[in-house]
Parts: C-alpha cells; structure tokens; sequence
C-alpha cells in the first residue's frame, strides 16, 4: 500500500472535483456559465443519497440544507427549466415542483 492510498487500495486522491476542471461552474472568477452557481450549492458539500430519497423517503434533510442555500432559487429556476423529476431541487419536491408549475 502506497503513502497515497487508504487501507481499501483506494487513492487519497482518486476523485478529481469537476468545477477544478472547469467542467461545471466554469472559470470561478466569471459567472459566464450556466450552472456557475452549483460552485455555491450546499447540496454539493454533502450527501447526495439525501436529495434523491427513495419513493416514500424522508425529504426533511435535504429541505433543511436548502433552506439555508445561497443559490435555492438558482437551483429552483433550474430544475423547472430542465423538467428536473427527480430529487429535492431548490428545496421542494417533485411533487412541488409539479404543483408550483400548474400554478403558473
């Protein structure tokens, strides 16, 4: 086992962070890209497995780490765009979604 790898053979740094690759966000000193603000996402900071919860699963966690998100309506704006069906976007559910989108 090398310095770099943990007790599974896995590198220390075997994940590469798409927003370093410019891949998502884009240049992080301009805002020219799309999706520059998942660079501020709280979601991006945790869990994924809370934001697309089993069919009948809690959304509580993933409500309350949006509710304190900087880009909530960014990501909101974004998932009604895109159709997004799956997950807890901008913190409200499919079936939010959904009601908020016959609303308009």
């Amino acid at each position: 086992m090398s310095q770099n790898e943990d007790r599974s053979g896995v590198a220390d740094d075997w994940f590469i962070d798409p927003i370093l690759l410019r891949l998502i966000g884009g240049d992080p000193s301009a805002d020219t890209n799309a999706l520059a603000w998942q660079r501020d996402a709280l979601c991006s900071q945790t869990d994924p497995e809370a934001f697309f919860p089993e069919k009948g699963g809690s959304t509580r966690d993933a409500k309350r780490i949006c509710s304190g998100c900087d880009v909530r309506q960014q990501c909101l704006d974004y998932a009604l765009q895109n159709d997004e069906r799956f997950g807890i976007w901008g913190g409200l559910s499919e079936r939010e979604r959904r009601k908020l989108k016959k609303r308009a």
